[in-house]
């Protein structure tokens, strides 16, 4: 992948995508896949904004019992299987485990139910040919099973428990960096860092956008015949650039945050627990009345979530403060005593907005958008050549993209006809049996990697991992790790920058490689990958300080 700003100025797309989040990523290519030109423009990095907040779960959708809700449900059981079938390296299943109390409604026998019912809707989710992606059956356990799962639970009125199957995936940012992989293959053109400043319009039809280039200032026009606004928390600005007034009525957000836990609280399972704090859905049909908080093992870490509250303000200046991580240790804390967490646990936070309905008048709680927004700006005010996105769910972005591409195909007159995307591996999924390729491929030592770089390499880019083959070749000292206690290797530094537009440290750091992402790595590992992309694109000095001081910037949390 190469930022070509020529390529993008000097060209007429079928579609420009306006934001390089995992919606985007999925749009340009399901349209590349499709046979459209292609465009995709992200004002900062690829997935640094929302994308990036997540416990990294691919949810089949368990909780949209509590609502009836089996479409969305059946929806998100697919596109799990679905993102095991094509990112076979990064998605994986998990087993998870939830206590049961009393025999109301948080009891063995609704849970029984419960279970019967997810694996009657998800009934064709094993039909992968690699034993490695089965989903056992879920079932209830018995309360001794439930006490040595999860060490420590509230024994208070506990029955036992529930015990299923979702999936996780290892690296999320290189799930969203496969799909534009295999989208740029196709034939698209992607650029970060390459805000949009305004629309293009003849008449009553948005012709493309212009754009600005973040370290030149340059501007110039990005054409196309249709353009698809999928630009999450910042679609209200993005639709504003049409009149120069926000859309009525708005996009409303809310702050999410997951915390990252510098230890394994529960290994092997990932484990729901009550909080303490009350909480009502006015749309659930059966209601707990408690909100469910999730803790689940990654890597050698912990990840806990999600919290939502209300945000008003704009994008830009979203933070995340210590009161958040505060509060939120303090409800997991009550939630869970025995884990003991404290706040120097917590070695890192994942933040960001999504979209919401609004917030109970009198709980303050806040209610998520349940359902994808996609709209054609010609249906509802008369204006061609636009549509919008907004998505509410990682999982199911590949289905939406798939949805949005069929209505782009209808509006430029295409046929409109069945999406391969379904089965289409992304770059990097050519893995037929996962724990085999890893096996195979770490007996043959390739470039003399020891197995355990090699399983590292695979996990964030299957199939593809290869593609670093061609540094080791030109320097072997590139197979050397980047600090002695991490998996990371120089030449994922050089690849990132290379082949996949990492113009800053910040992206190698926390996008390209999994190096911060679940926690400081460490000055020395600062150092040595600032010099290497320095080295690259000849940084000065003063630069390259600047370029770590970013990245420690990163890791502060702000004081309100």
């Amino acid at each position: 992948m190469q930022r070509d700003l020529n390529a993008l100025a000097n060209n007429v797309f079928d579609v420009v995508i306006i934001g390089g989040g995992i919606y985007g990523a999925c749009a340009a290519w399901e349209a590349a896949l499709r046979g459209l030109s292609v465009a995709l423009v992200e004002k900062d990095d690829f997935g640094g904004a929302t994308s990036a907040n997540s416990l990294k779960i691919i949810h089949g959708g368990l909780r949209y019992l509590q609502h009836a809700d089996f479409k969305r449900m059946r929806e998100s059981i697919h596109e799990r299987m679905v993102l095991m079938r094509i990112a076979p390296h990064l998605v994986h299943p998990l087993p998870c485990v939830m206590p049961t109390y009393g025999h109301a409604l948080k009891g063995k026998e609704v849970m029984a139910v419960a279970m019967f019912l997810n694996d009657l809707v998800g009934f064709d989710r094993n039909r992968l040919d690699d034993p490695q992606k089965r989903l056992p059956a879920g079932r209830v356990i018995s309360r001794e099973e439930c006490r040595r799962l999860i060490p420590g639970v509230d024994e208070n009125g506990l029955t036992g428990g529930a015990l299923w199957y979702d999936c996780h995936v290892y690296n999320s940012e290189r799930l969203l960096l496969s799909f534009l992989h295999a989208a740029v293959k196709k034939g698209a053109q992607a650029a970060n860092y390459l805000p949009v400043r305004g629309f293009l319009q003849e008449g009553n039809r948005i012709t493309g956008v212009e754009v600005e280039d973040a370290f030149t200032g340059q501007r110039f026009a990005v054409r196309a015949h249709l353009t698809i606004n999928n630009s999450g928390p910042w679609v209200n600005q993005v639709l504003s650039l049409k009149n120069g007034r926000p859309p009525q009525p708005p996009v409303l957000l809310s702050k999410a945050m997951n915390l990252v836990i510098r230890r394994q609280l529960v290994p092997n399972y990932a484990v729901g627990v009550p909080s303490k704090f009350e909480f009502k859905d006015a749309d659930a049909i059966l209601n707990k009345g408690s909100r469910l908080l999730f803790l689940r093992p990654w890597r050698h870490v912990s990840l806990i979530g999600t919290t939502h509250v209300a945000y008003r303000g704009d994008p830009e200046n979203f933070k995340i403060a210590e009161q958040d991580i505060q509060d939120f240790v303090n409800e997991f804390r009550a939630a869970y005593p025995a884990a003991g967490l404290t706040r120097d646990d917590v070695s890192y936070y994942y933040g960001g907005l999504l979209p919401m309905e609004g917030v109970n008048p009198r709980t303050g709680d806040v209610k998520l958008l349940k359902q994808y927004l996609l709209k054609d700006h010609a249906a509802e005010e008369g204006l061609e050549g636009l549509l919008t996105v907004v998505g509410v769910k990682y999982t199911t972005a590949r289905d939406v993209a798939q949805k949005s591409i069929d209505l782009a195909l209808r509006k430029l007159q295409r046929p409109v006809v069945k999406s391969p995307s379904q089965e289409q591996r992304i770059h990097g999924g050519e893995i037929d049996r996962f724990d085999a390729f890893v096996a195979a491929e770490s007996r043959k030592q390739p470039h003399r990697l020891p197995a355990e770089i090699v399983r590292h390499l695979i996990e964030n880019y299957g199939s593809a991992y290869a593609d670093l083959f061609p540094h080791l070749q030109e320097n072997p000292a590139w197979a050397s790790r980047v600090h002695p206690q991490t998996t990371t290797i120089a030449a994922e530094v050089i690849h990132g920058v290379r082949e996949e537009m990492a113009q800053k440290l910040v992206d190698v750091i926390m996008r390209r490689t999994e190096l911060g992402t679940a926690g400081h790595p460490g000055a020395e590992a600062l150092q040595q990958c600032a010099e290497l992309m320095g080295r690259e694109l000849g940084w000065t000095a003063e630069r390259l300080a600047a370029e770590i001081a970013e990245v420690n910037q990163v890791f502060t949390v702000a004081q309100l």
